[in-house]
């Protein structure tokens, strides 16, 4: 199951639980709030197996995720590989793209999901991507002894908890109880990742695609890619920039700045035609910083400069 976004997940839910989206929801949560829920692994697992579909329930994208995890698991970042043979935690952020790959039938352990917004609530200056848990160039992910797993599975026990109760500053207790999991993870010593260089390139070239298209589509003038070159991508992905444009030529038979050409050059003609953006609005969402290196990266690749494109 891989989700983009929050609505993706409860849609997906939706469909295996056999229930209406609303029922998973969690009361008395808004938009002011921001979004938080937590579920059983083991309950969320099994009901996938049931459909005879092996799932990836841990592979998520537009939120951030902390998990504990029982049973043996593989993580993959990139060119390298993480084996938790037992217990582990796991923090995932929207930055950093990832698989995790269970590798039996026994899964077992908790996970919360939460919107970078639901801790802004808490008014506690807490800015998750400045956290070194969070830091790209990272593995979060933690071997955990069965003492360390039975105090994490405390806390979450206690959120759940929470979110089933009436109490009226409930989601105030819970964000409290998502802060002592995040120093819990901080103090732990990450797990080793190795490399592994079977499918290290196919990965790296996966997880490339996957961060190059999440910066589109373009929706609105004020939107604005953050990735613009091979290096912005290499260091997102935790690898050399040599390594990802070698893995790119060997898998897609392109150079890392060429793919990324092509795709601005598919997203500027989308917008030159479909929207009344000016083209400086257009040059500033697809990261140029001015409107004349934009028009000769255009007409280089199209012959076209971009008012003639749109005129024709």
């Amino acid at each position: 199951m891989k989700s983009k976004t929050i609505e993706d997940f409860y849609s997906a839910l939706a469909k295996h639980k056999q229930k209406d989206l609303s029922d998973l929801l969690p009361s008395g949560i808004s938009k002011e709030i921001g979004h938080f829920n937590v579920f059983n692994t083991a309950e969320i697992f099994n009901q996938f197996m049931e459909t005879g579909k092996v799932p990836m329930p841990y592979n998520r994208r537009a939120y951030y995720k902390i998990s504990l995890i029982g049973g043996h698991n593989r993580a993959e970042y990139a060119d390298k590989v993480i084996d938790i043979p037992k217990n582990g935690l796991l923090f995932a952020t929207p930055r950093i793209p990832y698989h995790w790959l269970p590798q039996d039938l026994k899964q077992s352990g908790h996970f919360c999901i939460f919107t970078d917004d639901f801790l802004i609530q808490a008014k506690s200056g807490v800015v998750l991507d400045d956290l070194p848990i969070f830091k790209t160039g990272g593995y979060p992910v933690f071997q955990l002894s069965d003492e360390e797993a039975r105090e994490i599975e405390a806390i979450f026990l206690k959120m759940h908890k929470e979110i089933a109760s009436d109490y009226l500053y409930k989601y105030d207790l819970i964000r409290n109880y998502v802060l002592e999991l995040i120093h819990y993870g901080q103090k732990l010593q990450p797990v080793t990742a190795h490399h592994s260089a079977h499918s290290g390139t196919a990965r790296v070239s996966s997880l490339f695609i996957e961060l190059l298209e999440r910066q589109f589509p373009i929706e609105s003038h004020h939107q604005r890619i953050s990735l613009r070159t091979a290096k912005d991508y290499a260091e997102r992905l935790s690898v050399h920039v040599n390594y990802l444009n070698r893995a790119l030529k060997e898998t897609i038979g392109k150079t890392t700045t060429d793919i990324i050409g092509n795709r601005i050059i598919q997203e500027a003609k989308i917008l030159l035609k479909q929207t009344q953006w000016n083209i400086s609005e257009i040059a500033y969402c697809l990261g140029f910083e001015e409107v004349a290196h934009f028009s000769n990266f255009f007409k280089k690749q199209t012959t076209f400069s971009p008012a003639a494109f749109r005129t024709q």
